[in-house]
């Protein structure tokens, strides 16, 4: 399985991105879907995940009103839209996806709980 993110890019404070991540293999049998971020110097951080059905979704408080995570129908990419973005959201952002079995609505924001990750695709936002 691989995972392919783009969309990351430089942008002035207070504008917006779109990411996306899209799974080669095993297309529709992806349960949770998510993203992760990490800063120069520090750790990986979660951003949001969202579950197989694409009803239930989790954000980090960092973003939570400012981000919205979304999958397709067929569950094979994931979206993350990025508004109202923040210096401290520059990072690089990779997402990831969960193949074991969970409930429809199951969310998860531990990196552990992942099975495959994407590279990454870098963010920076100048003040």
């Amino acid at each position: 399985v691989q995972l392919q993110a783009s969309g990351g890019g430089l942008v002035q404070a207070g504008g917006s991105l779109r990411l996306s991540c899209a799974a080669s293999a095993r297309t529709g049998s992806t349960y949770v879907m998510g993203w992760f971020r990490q800063a120069p110097g520090k750790e990986r951080e979660f951003v949001a995940c969202i579950s197989r059905s694409g009803g239930s979704t989790d954000y980090a408080d960092s973003v939570n009103g400012r981000f919205t995570i979304s999958r397709n129908i067929a569950r094979t990419t994931v979206y993350l839209q990025m508004n109202s973005l923040k210096p401290e959201d520059t990072a690089v952002y990779s997402c990831a996806a969960r193949y074991k079995f969970s409930s429809y609505e199951y969310t998860t924001s531990k990196a552990s709980e992942y099975d495959y990750w994407g590279q990454g695709t870098e963010v920076t936002v100048s003040s």
